[in-house]
């Protein structure tokens, strides 16, 4: 690890350990439960429809008595029922105590004394707005990311944290604040990270800083990759000009580059032919012709001399 990494990962806030972990819930299949369900109420209320015709009040007395429990003690049992769709879960608490989680999508039935809290755990995106910072060279930007994240750990995303979806807006916001004044948009030196000019490697490290900093709700970062990044309105003219006068330097270098490789060629062929004979002077005034044919702007005029180069 570099010591720039290990830097960016001091940084990132050291998150407590985790007091719960996600296990499995102790449930059955919801559909024999509903059906003994559905069978206590018939019985109850058969009970309660044959107590009118007992004639000791003590047994009629008892048999609507008994119907009603029953009746009840059905529909407390029916109360365990839960329907979980594919993508959810349900966490199980039981006196306040965590119970296990239930993945298992379908009809599923557990101790109807417990509370289950529906969370979802199907894939989200979450866009940041645009932020406004100061790059590491000072120079105000603007940039947008969007993180791509599920929960992977229920237990985690319920018990450690308040709310888990403001848990990761707010983590993402500060990670993208981060990554961007670490980083220059563009970079002076030629081996250096910029914003714009690394874009893959600068969303591997915000991906590593986000699974730092949500990792303790239980949340598995999926992608992350900026959305907007520019100058911020009042240099974006000052910066543009100063990237079109990169370019038009990094033309010019190419062009002058290319240029003396033609004078070269031309003077070697020249003087292996034996067309003329060329001494310094000629050499001189012949390439400084060449370079500004092949160098400047506009299309060359030629000036015809009639006398001798030395006249």
């Amino acid at each position: 690890m570099s010591a720039h990494d290990t830097h960016v990962t001091a940084d990132v806030p050291e998150m407590p350990a985790p007091r719960v972990r996600e296990f499995s819930a102790h449930s059955i299949g919801g559909g024999l439960a509903l059906l003994l369900g559905l069978l206590g109420l018939l019985a109850g209320a058969g009970l309660i429809a044959l107590a009118p015709s007992v004639d000791a009040s003590g047994a009629k007395a008892g048999l609507i008595i008994g119907g009603i429990l029953v009746a009840l003690a059905a529909f407390l049992a029916m109360c365990g029922l839960n329907m979980v769709a594919p993508g959810e879960a349900r966490v199980v608490q039981l006196f306040g105590r965590y119970r296990g989680t239930i993945r298992q999508d379908g009809l599923r039935w557990v101790n109807p004394f417990t509370s289950r809290t529906k969370i979802s755990t199907r894939v989200r995106n979450h866009e940041t707005a645009v932020l406004k910072v100061n790059d590491a060279y000072g120079n105000p930007i603007e940039l947008a990311a969007v993180v791509v994240w599920r929960v992977e750990d229920t237990a985690q995303a319920t018990f450690e944290v308040d709310d888990y979806i403001e848990f990761v807006s707010t983590q993402t916001e500060a990670a993208v604040r981060h990554i961007a004044i670490e980083y220059p948009y563009d970079a002076h030196e030629e081996d250096g990270l910029s914003l714009r000019g690394n874009a893959e490697e600068i969303t591997e490290k915000l991906a590593v800083e986000l699974h730092a900093r949500v990792e303790a709700a239980g949340v598995q970062i999926i992608e992350s990759r900026f959305t907007h990044l520019a100058y911020a309105p009042e240099i974006a003219s000052a910066m543009l000009q100063r990237q079109q006068a990169g370019a038009v330097v990094a033309a010019r270098r190419q062009i002058v580059d290319g240029a003396v490789g033609m004078v070269e060629a031309a003077i070697a062929r020249i003087t292996e032919r034996d067309i003329v004979e060329l001494d310094s002077e000629r050499k001189a005034a012949m390439v400084s012709n060449l370079m500004v044919v092949l160098c400047g702007d506009r299309a060359a005029q030629p000036v015809l001399n009639t006398g001798s180069l030395y006249q």
